[in-house]
């Protein structure tokens, strides 16, 4: 009986005699627990095992690089066939050690910049895909059936006993940690420097195992940052729309903005067209949001109150810095994110989530992918989805709820209405190389056929989209009371693609009639009113005089 309950104690071990094991293997490599970064590879291939679950940062922003390069440099004798399930796939070597044997099997979210290879590796048979999940699925996988053996993570600077700064980019990492250093998982950090003492402690020393000072800072992707330069009267035109049909008739207050010039626009307009209309404090006061520098003239206006912020943007510490009645930071005056919090704020404290895509189809359901390209969904379908969840009420919640009702009969208790989050897609009816963004079938399905997947790679579903802007117009899909009128509003602000050559003139009629559907002229904006001249800043150095000098572009933005 002793020998069979000793048995049983070490079979309950075997994760943690593994982890052990693994640390032992690298330890001849560290001084205590720092590597030097020429031995990053040694360090890999001592930890790593075949078929690991792997998690590389590889965040939406923030990239564990000198990490990337060392994994990508193991001998694929010693370390292959790994389950890669990170954030994001930013970099090259996020895709090399695909085409070396290295990894075999991907689980992720965004891959903006690797778009179009990822698409020729999935269909070159060369990737095993898992899903592409949106932030918090994946996040919540690490907790299930996703957990990492090891983690490969970055930090901004460590003290010898592992405690972690990871600075104003912490983006995923408490959410990797977590998941990994608690399942008797390797956790390991590449930082840009060795300290006495950290400026504040973001990751705990006894959740990392090995810090490796890389040779060069780790990369951030300066994914939020528009050129007002760059910005377009017809997108101005559709900012306009937006803010006058809907963030005023909804009262919008907490929200979150999607990667575009069309949700750039809108911040821009804030000080100056939103102020004519009478609607400061009335608003867009709360944000989840990255720190976009095209908020920085609103900031600065006294239009908003506060911001969370998943990750960081480059060029903005030092206005971070000095605005923390704005932003959360630290007592090191830097700014704190976390995807995993900021993700659930704009999941279930938000009223409106507006961002792009790529495709649009007869129902409204959205892809970013196209058959050249696998870019990923990020939040989106975390920010543009109704969260059946929530019970907290709000005046544009219930008001969007009290909308789907009227669709629906009204029938029933009021108190029991369920409310309704906004979800709107801002898109202009052509994308580049004057592809269509309005199709009758998207191109992901396409991609479910060719790989075998049992669900196609849809964004954000048509069920939980609420509004549709266009250069055309609004759609608002709330009032649809079926199928046919929901595809008629969308083929009636589609414009001359091919979806919206199709409509019904007729019902699109009836459908502007019922305030379905409405054009510029509806909302009492004339289109040549979409002037450059209403932006708040119309350069990137207009954003820096706006910020007292605080804010510091990246160097290819700076044009002057």
């Amino acid at each position: 009986m002793a020998a069979s309950r000793q048995l049983g104690r070490q079979h309950w071990r075997q994760e943690r005699t593994a982890r052990d094991e693994r640390i032992a293997a690298a330890r001849p490599l560290a001084d205590g627990k720092v590597v030097s970064a020429k031995d990053a590879v040694a360090l890999l291939e001592a930890v790593l095992r075949p078929g690991d679950r792997v998690c590389l940062e590889g965040d939406n922003q923030k990239q564990a690089d000198c990490l990337a390069r060392a994994l990508s440099g193991c001998d694929p004798a010693r370390v292959h066939d790994l389950h890669m399930v990170q954030s994001g796939i930013v970099l090259p070597e996020h895709l090399d050690i695909f085409e070396q044997g290295i990894a075999k099997r991907l689980d992720y979210s965004y891959s903006g910049p690797q778009g179009a290879r990822i698409a020729r590796m999935l269909f070159g048979g060369q990737i095993a895909l898992g899903a592409v999940h949106t932030y918090l699925e994946l996040f919540a996988r690490y907790f299930i059936d996703l957990t990492p053996n090891v983690a490969l993570i970055a930090g901004v600077s460590a003290d010898r006993e592992g405690n972690l700064y990871t600075g104003p980019n912490t983006e995923d990492t408490p959410t990797v940690v977590e998941a990994t250093a608690f399942k008797n998982g390797v956790v390991i950090a590449q930082v840009n420097r060795i300290v006495d003492k950290v400026p504040r402690v973001d990751i705990p020393g006894d959740r990392v195992d090995f810090v490796v000072e890389a040779d060069t800072p780790f990369y951030v992707e300066p994914l939020f940052t528009r050129d007002p330069a760059a910005m377009t009267e017809t997108q101005i035109l559709m900012a306009m729309m937006a803010i006058k049909g809907i963030y005023a008739e909804y009262g919008i207050t907490r929200l979150n903005h999607g990667i575009g010039f069309g949700t750039a626009a809108i911040e821009l307009l804030l000080p100056t067209y939103a102020e004519k209309l009478g609607l400061k404090q009335k608003i867009a006061t709360h944000w989840a949001l990255n720190p976009h520098p095209t908020l920085i003239p609103a900031i600065e206006s006294g239009w908003v109150s506060q911001v969370h912020c998943f990750g960081s943007e480059v060029g903005m510490d030092r206005y971070i810095r000095e605005r923390p009645d704005v932003f959360f930071t630290g007592i090191d005056g830097s700014l704190r994110s976390n995807r995993a919090f900021c993700q659930t704020a704009g999941l279930y404290a938000c009223d409106l989530f507006i961002g792009a895509t790529l495709q649009i189809d007869l129902a409204g359901h959205s892809s970013t992918v196209t058959a050249s390209r696998v870019a990923g969904f990020g939040g989106a379908p975390n920010m543009g989805s109704d969260p059946h969840g929530r019970r907290h009420p709000s005046q544009t919640w219930m008001k969007a709820g009290h909308e789907a009702a009227q669709r629906e009969g009204g029938a029933g208790n009021p108190a029991l209405r369920r409310g309704r989050k906004l979800v709107v897609q801002i898109v202009e009816t052509f994308g580049d190389k004057l592809s269509p963004t309005f199709v009758e079938k998207l191109d992901a399905l396409e991609l479910a056929r060719k790989l075998d997947l049992e669900l196609a790679p849809v964004m954000i579903y048509g069920d939980d989209v609420t509004h549709i802007v266009t250069e055309e117009g609004i759609a608002n899909l709330l009032l649809c009371r079926d199928a046919d009128e929901r595809e008629q509003a969308i083929r009636g602000v589609a414009g001359y693609t091919d979806v919206g050559r199709g409509r019904d003139r007729a019902m699109v009629q009836r459908l502007r009639e019922r305030k379905i559907i409405r054009r510029p002229e509806d909302l009492g904006i004339e289109p040549l009113d979409a002037d450059r001249s209403l932006l708040a800043a119309r350069s990137i150095k207009d954003l820096v005089h706006w910020s007292s000098g605080l804010y510091e572009p990246p160097p290819r933005f700076r044009n002057w």
